[in-house]
């Protein structure tokens, strides 16, 4: 390397930290060292806040920390051996990379103004594509489609429940459509998402408070034995063995997409795969980061997918608390972050 070349220092910015499970995170003065060999270091433009991101922060025991993984930028500067990206390359982050060499990758911290991750973990994705909408796409939204698409696999004319309506059963619920879906459920105990929920297509609404019966047998009357395709995005256990048993026999299939703030363990009688139903898990909805997520940014630059609909809220950064709170009590889809200029 040239003796003139310019070094990348340490920088010196602003940062969003959490130092207790559930208390307000704090703005702090962070030092964000250069990216090392097969690193980047990125610009966060926005960043917007995962469900997950709330469950983490409620529970979590290692602190101080710094979250945030659903986010847009631009590469700031490259570390030894980077050839994919170059300074001023618009990127999305995402939680699991694909460097195409291993099998597993460094995660993510974006609730800061400038954050460094392996080149695996960054997708570069077209300078036209609105950074403030399009990081939505780093998990959530691209989640909930490729579960949809990928993992599930939906046929036209097939009936469809979802067991929660925020983002990710709201992602489900527009794949669905998308492929033709003829029934699409959607269970959710908070009666202000379902015209939201209309947008994203769907059809039907049950609200577990509203039966004295329990929901899978209210699912399989009214289904005329079961739905085709069950998924599971709330993040309670026991929702999951709901959703298998809301499936028909022979071919029924429940993803499970939600991730539980407690009893991670999964309890199903046996019967139900005895009689033919699939239960699958799904990661980042099938998706290969590198390989896939540009495509999505493009169907959504053709209007092929909608994302702007899931943006309820649009922040500055200082007032990120707010946006946990909105979260936190079912106020919000997907809250945008928006960095300083």
């Amino acid at each position: 390397m040239s003796s003139c070349t310019k070094q990348p220092n340490v920088i010196t910015c602003k940062a969003m930290v959490a130092w207790e499970a559930g208390k307000e995170l704090v703005m702090e003065e962070v030092q964000v060292s250069p990216p090392q060999p097969h690193e980047i270091r990125v610009k966060v433009v926005s960043t917007s806040l995962c469900r997950s991101e709330i469950t983490a922060w409620e529970t979590q025991a290692i602190f101080p920390r710094i979250f945030g993984h659903e986010a847009s930028g631009i590469v700031e500067s490259v570390g030894e051996g980077v050839t994919e990206f170059v300074e001023g390359d618009h990127v999305l982050t995402v939680f699991t990379g694909e460097c195409k060499t291993c099998r597993h990758c460094a995660s993510v911290s974006s609730f800061s103004e400038y954050t460094v991750v392996h080149s695996g973990c960054a997708v570069k994705v077209s300078p036209h594509a609105p950074l403030e909408k399009i990081c939505l796409l780093s998990c959530g939204v691209a989640a909930g489609l490729g579960a949809a698409w990928n993992v599930a696999d939906i046929s036209k004319g097939s009936i469809v429940v979802i067991f929660g309506l925020g983002t990710v059963g709201l992602a489900v619920a527009q794949g669905a459509k998308l492929r033709g879906a003829s029934r699409i459920i959607g269970v959710e105990t908070n009666p202000e998402k379902h015209e939201k929920a209309k947008i994203f297509g769907v059809t039907e609404f049950l609200n577990p408070k509203d039966f004295k019966e329990p929901i899978q047998q209210v699912i399989k009357r009214i289904s005329g034995g079961g739905a085709d395709y069950s998924f599971e995005c709330i993040g309670d256990t026991e929702m999951v063995a709901a959703a298998l048993q809301s499936c028909c026999d022979g071919w029924g299939l429940t993803v499970t997409l939600g991730v539980p703030k407690v009893k991670p363990e999964i309890a199903a009688h046996y019967s139900a795969f005895l009689s033919g139903k699939t239960l699958k898990g799904t990661l980042f909805g099938g998706w290969k980061p590198k390989s896939d997520l540009p495509s999505l940014v493009e169907k959504y630059m053709n209007e092929e997918i909608q994302i702007d609909e899931f943006i309820t809220h649009n922040l500055p950064f200082e007032d990120i608390n707010t946006a946990f709170s909105l979260m936190r009590e079912g106020k919000c889809l997907r809250c945008v972050i928006h960095m300083p200029k």
